[in-house]
């Protein structure tokens, strides 16, 4: 077989394997969230972190075990949403996790004031990868839930390759892969896909506004 042009890696994490947390690592990985929602520095007065929040499948990728969460809380200025991920080290057989690091940010801009929104994303660059004559790629973890009914599965797509999948589990999904290719000439960017039983597609969504959603229609208007 001929050597592949385009070598963008596939399948970089390891599958879950713990599904949701529950219990007192729960609790665990939730103390080291609230640290990290603690030290957020624009906070809205009033933001807490609930007793109950809502993990998603951890995904283990460069030795660590990445554990992504989302969290309702009200505020002074509203509903919010707080968003992060816990993660730990990789442990060694039977052994405990150690070195716990997490990261924490809120928005509010929430699923159930955009009716139109299929899937509802989070994300963020948890590494890099470097290829060959300058090519790179952000390894980027990928959180979410289906909007819409029938999804059992989740993709993660450059330019059509499928390149990280999982099943969707108490309508939440995780997936790592690359995204913002780097040296491929045109720019190249993960698209994330949900399927239904029969390998239906039922909805798509790129971590980035496109150009059309990103522009001003009234600048786009030619003048008169």
């Amino acid at each position: 077989m001929a050597p592949n042009p385009r070598p963008i890696p596939h399948f970089i994490a390891d599958t879950s394997q713990e599904g949701i947390a529950a219990g007192r690592f729960a609790a665990r990985l939730r103390d080291a969230f609230v640290e990290a929602v603690d030290a957020v520095a624009d906070l809205p007065v009033g933001a807490t972190v609930p007793e109950e929040i809502d993990w998603f499948p951890e995904r283990a990728w460069g030795g660590r075990v990445w554990v992504p969460v989302s969290a309702r809380t009200e505020s002074e200025e509203g509903t919010l949403e707080l968003f992060g991920h816990v993660s730990y080290a990789l442990p060694i057989g039977e052994g405990d996790a150690t070195d716990f690091r997490a990261t924490a940010d809120f928005t509010d801009v929430l699923a159930e004031d955009n009716s139109d929104w299929k899937i509802d994303l989070n994300d963020d660059v948890i590494g890099r990868w470097r290829g060959e004559n300058g090519r790179a790629g952000a390894v980027t973890l990928v959180w979410g839930r289906p909007l819409v009914r029938g999804a059992v599965a989740a993709t993660a797509e450059l330019d059509g390759e499928t390149v990280d999948q999982e099943e969707i589990v108490r309508d939440r999904f995780s997936l790592v892969a690359l995204d913002a290719l780097e040296a491929y000439g045109d720019d190249v960017f993960m698209q994330v896909k949900l399927w239904t039983r029969r390998a239906v597609e039922l909805a798509s969504e790129s971590l980035y506004a496109s150009e059309d959603e990103a522009e001003d229609p009234a600048e786009s208007e030619p003048a008169g």
